[in-house]
């Protein structure tokens, strides 16, 4: 079986979760942007703190390039590992922007905000890797959050999620 070569713009890869986290998720979804980033993708989120600061660290440490898709109106509000930051002005509405970016999420730990980004990629079939995350398991629907069990097992599942 030959492997589909995958595009730059192919590997836009939303990392989502709560504005305020614990060291150990911030490290984790840091280890996640650099895993990320070693593999070539980009990573997509909503620009602010927690784990998408840890996230957009881990990736710049790898060399590797972050959106920050902000809720503001202005780009200073972005985290300090941003490379571009699109200001929406919308608030969390920005949430779906977020995910549609993407060709996959990863999502770890999170709140509400992270719930409903989660939600999206769902209703938009786009495959969702959980690190820590909600389960969705008693919903009316059987969604399907593929839980993986460290940073590397989750990029290597959206890797794959891509590809297939």
């Amino acid at each position: 079986m030959t492997k589909r070569r995958i595009s730059n713009l192919q590997l836009l890869i939303s990392v989502v979760g709560a504005r305020k986290c614990d060291a150990k998720t911030y490290a984790l979804a840091e280890e996640v942007g650099f895993e990320l980033a070693r593999r070539g993708a980009t990573v997509v989120c909503g620009g602010l703190g927690g784990v998408m600061q840890a996230a957009c660290q881990g990736a710049k440490s790898a060399g590797g390039r972050t959106i920050g898709i902000l809720p503001g109106r202005n780009y200073r509000d972005a985290n300090p590992y941003v490379d571009i930051p699109i200001v929406t002005g919308i608030g969390e509405a920005r949430n779906s922007i977020v995910v549609r970016t993407a060709r996959a999420v990863i999502a770890i730990g999170g709140e509400y905000g992270t719930l409903s980004e989660i939600a999206f990629a769902l209703k938009f079939g786009i495959p969702v890797i959980g690190l820590a995350t909600w389960d969705l398991a008693r919903g009316k629907k059987r969604a399907r959050i593929i839980e993986a069990r460290d940073a590397k097992e989750a990029v290597e599942l959206v890797m794959s999620a891509i590809v297939a």
